[in-house]
């Protein structure tokens, strides 16, 4: 059987590359490591935000006012 990447893969690989890349960029140039890991974690809050509010995992609005039968 043969992994297909998904969306959310996606999404996660990029919050961890962006943070990965500020902490690298900290610590091998001149930048503070506050000031880069900050702004490359700004990049991940933009990967999170559009998996959850562009690309949100409902297929329509309407799946969010179903019930959870689980925890019923």
């Amino acid at each position: 059987m043969e992994y297909t990447w998904q969306y959310y893969d996606l999404v996660l690989l990029g919050v961890f590359a962006s943070v990965a890349t500020g902490f690298a960029v900290g610590a091998l140039t001149g930048v503070s490591p506050t000031t880069s890991t900050l702004g490359f974690g700004l990049v991940a809050v933009g990967f999170i935000g559009h998996g959850l509010f562009v690309n949100g995992p409902v297929d329509d609005p309407g799946d969010l006012a179903d019930e959870v039968d689980t925890l019923n």
